[in-house]
């Protein structure tokens, strides 16, 4: 790989690679709409993205009132559907992703996703901007099941496994990226463009970029 410290490079998906703040905020807003509630600025829904989209939700639903009882399954239900119609409406790379990519690809590094949103989803998403090809391995919040999901190691261990071993590196916007790849001793690097619920430099990553064209001048000296 002539030199690259690194055979593979993950990536979270949501406030990583791409903005996708604009479409989980029309389906929550559709699932507060059939519970009367109203509806949510995205600058309020950004921090509550990362833990899937049920905690999504409950954050929503405690933002406006509360949690409903009896009624919450039926309504996440509803925001998933709305959801996977209009997946890819506003959503878009973020900039400089797309250099990036190419620029691991022309060092023969194999690139992933690991991302707490279902796997289906984030394969329809990728696939809807042109970019699921591109990776060695797409792992969702529910591929190895409900309690293997990020800050597990699970997946970032099931990435290595799956891009065939070798030094990593992952790339995410949350606490729950940063803790998941240092419990798999891999390198994290945090977004600070992302969604992030506290400062970037409190998620304690190895290190931070404010663009994706830092990423590839950063990794090189490591």
């Amino acid at each position: 790989m002539n030199g690259f410290p690194f055979a593979i490079v993950g990536f979270d998906l949501d406030g990583t690679m791409v903005d996708t703040a604009g479409d989980l905020t029309a389906a929550v807003n559709h699932a507060l709409s059939l519970a009367a509630r109203a509806p949510l600025a995205e600058a309020e829904v950004r921090p509550m993205i990362g833990l899937g989209a049920k905690h999504m939700l409950e954050q929503g639903f405690l933002a406006t009132g509360g949690v409903p009882g009896g009624d919450f399954e039926r309504l996440f239900q509803e925001l998933l559907s709305y959801y996977e119609a209009n997946i890819a409406v506003h959503s878009r790379a973020f900039p400089g992703l797309t250099d990036a990519l190419d620029r691991l690809d022309e060092r023969g590094v194999r690139i992933a996703v690991v991302t707490n949103k279902r796997e289906h989803m984030a394969r329809k998403l990728l696939g809807e901007l042109g970019l699921a090809d591109r990776f060695a391995a797409i792992i969702g919040g529910d591929t190895l099941g409900p309690d293997n999901a990020k800050p597990s190691p699970a997946p970032i261990r099931a990435m290595i496994e799956q891009c065939g071993g070798g030094e990593a590196a992952f790339v995410g916007d949350s606490i729950y990226d940063v803790m998941a790849a240092k419990a798999a001793e891999v390198t994290s690097v945090a977004v600070s463009f992302g969604f992030l619920d506290r400062p970037v430099e409190d998620l304690g990553a190895d290190h931070v970029i404010d663009h994706f064209n830092a990423l590839m001048p950063l990794l090189e000296t490591l």
